[in-house]
């Protein structure tokens, strides 16, 4: 067989591939996963430019270059907290490229056809590939690559609007146009329609009018998604982005492409599902664009935050003999995880028990709060979920909340009418003082009122974490 390297290396490849999706489960196993991952993709680079429709080498050469070298000048200057929205902006790259392939796969069927007509033969693998193709199976390529520039516009509007709540560039409230979800309904039809009338003439137009109706149907999609579920649409993203991916591998008979993307795409699509049910949220609902809501008007807060300085929480973690962290977005914006991780080293060289309860969607990207942790070298086995760490609340003497809201809100248990009402959260207000590091009295992100801030037993321990943390490291030898 002339592909026995090629097809080999794809195998191998998406072993590796698989191993490395595997590995990240766990915080031990997830540096070799890495490489795993890393290993695989160089194989099967590799394994495309040597084998069938090799050639291009300069061309080849001076993309792989320029790709490394962004990819490199990204990866040393994007902060933690900027990842959420870099994976988004990478989201858009997948779609636009299924979008490009697959006109690109219409353009070589009309030449390929014409070329037939004329008695000619084409060059190229793919024109190769298609010229000795049957009607019928022409036919299930058109359906294939209508399907990938259909996800694929709806990927890459849907992850430029992603990017743009993610970093501030768009405002993060859900909004909809006029007519919500009449809007997509009526895109998507349309779409259905025009895939009729693209498969029964093979015309180019209602191709292209199936790509605007998507591109808007991502954008609106995602416009009508508030702050507080963009964890999920950033995973949802991720999803699309590989059934993309899959879609180009089925317009190039490519079986390494349909192995990636059915990897990403439901790994992805499990991801969402898991924090959906972390959020207490439906996952039709958020994917398509937040139907359901609040029945009525939130419950009122009463009361106000008491502040507190760095003394008194010294004093407070001097008295304590268990205390609980909860890092969130706040501590990764301050870059405080290695002040964190100082006061977590000093406060057990003391004999105190401290450990950490990790929301499932703490930050706005998953494992965001266990990376950080790890970067700092805090111990692996003293950071845990939020189910193992719950009931443990009441028996805390001390809370410290790091740059977190949403996760520790008592009004998703409280409050019917709360954005968040039903979301399983970290139950901190249990323990015995819960302090709050916090910038000011704002809502944070998402907009949400925290009734935790007004309770009896917590102090605000206002400023940037940073800063706060290093005032509090020097009270405690």
């Amino acid at each position: 067989m002339e592909n026995a390297f090629t097809i080999a290396a794809y195998v191998v490849a998406g072993v590796l591939f698989i191993l490395s999706l595997g590995g990240l489960s766990g915080q031990e196993s997830a540096k070799r996963a890495v490489w795993y991952g890393i290993v695989g993709m160089g194989l099967a680079v590799f394994a495309t430019l040597v084998g069938p429709g090799a050639g291009l080498w300069w061309l080849s050469g001076i993309l792989i270059i320029l790709g490394g070298l962004i990819g490199m000048q990204l990866a040393q200057r994007v902060q933690m907290t900027q990842m959420p929205e870099l994976v988004a902006a990478m989201h858009s790259l997948v779609g636009l490229a299924a979008v490009f392939v697959g006109f690109n796969a219409e353009m070589t069927i009309n030449a390929v056809e014409a070329a037939k007509a004329a008695g000619e033969t084409l060059d190229g693998t793919f024109a190769l590939l298609v010229a000795k193709k049957e009607p019928i199976e022409i036919a299930i390529l058109k359906v294939e690559l209508s399907l990938g520039i259909w996800i694929g516009a709806v990927t890459f509007t849907g992850s430029v609007i992603a990017y743009g709540k993610l970093a501030g560039k768009v405002n993060s409230a859900a909004t909809k146009l006029p007519g919500g979800h009449m809007l997509n309904a009526g895109a998507a039809a349309i779409s259905l329609l025009c895939l009729i009338w693209y498969l029964n003439t093979g015309a180019m137009f209602p191709l292209l009018i199936l790509t605007l109706a998507a591109l808007f149907i991502g954008y609106h999609l995602i416009m009508g998604i508030g702050g507080a579920d963009m964890p999920v649409v950033v995973s949802m993203l991720n999803s699309y982005s590989g059934w993309a991916a899959a879609a180009i591998g089925f317009s190039l008979g490519n079986d390494l492409l349909i192995v990636v993307g059915a990897l990403v795409g439901s790994s992805g699509a499990i991801l969402s599902y898991i924090m959906c049910k972390a959020m207490n949220r439906s996952f039709v609902s958020v994917i398509l664009g937040g139907f359901g809501g609040t029945t009525g008007p939130a419950m009122e807060v009463e009361g106000e935050q008491v502040a507190i300085d760095a003394d008194g929480v010294a004093t407070a973690l001097d008295e304590a003999d268990s205390i609980v962290i909860i890092p969130g977005y706040g501590m990764a914006v301050a870059q405080a995880q290695q002040n964190v991780a100082e006061l977590t080293r000093r406060l057990r060289a003391k004999g105190k028990e401290v450990r950490f309860a990790i929301h499932p969607v703490a930050g706005r990207l998953p494992g965001h709060m266990n990376v950080l942790l790890a970067e700092a070298k805090v111990p692996y086995d003293i950071v845990l979920e939020m189910d193992e760490i719950n009931d443990d609340f009441p028996e805390t003497d001390v809370a410290i909340v790091i740059g977190s809201n949403d996760i520790v809100n008592p009004a998703a248990q409280e409050d019917p009418n709360s954005p968040i009402a039903g979301m399983p959260v970290l139950e901190c207000w249990k323990a015995k003082q819960v302090f709050v590091s916090k910038r000011g009295q704002g809502t944070g992100y998402s907009g949400i009122e925290n009734p935790l801030f007004f309770k009896d037993n917590t102090r605000m321990f206002y400023g940037d974490a940073k800063a706060s943390l290093d005032q509090l490291l020097t009270l405690i030898s």
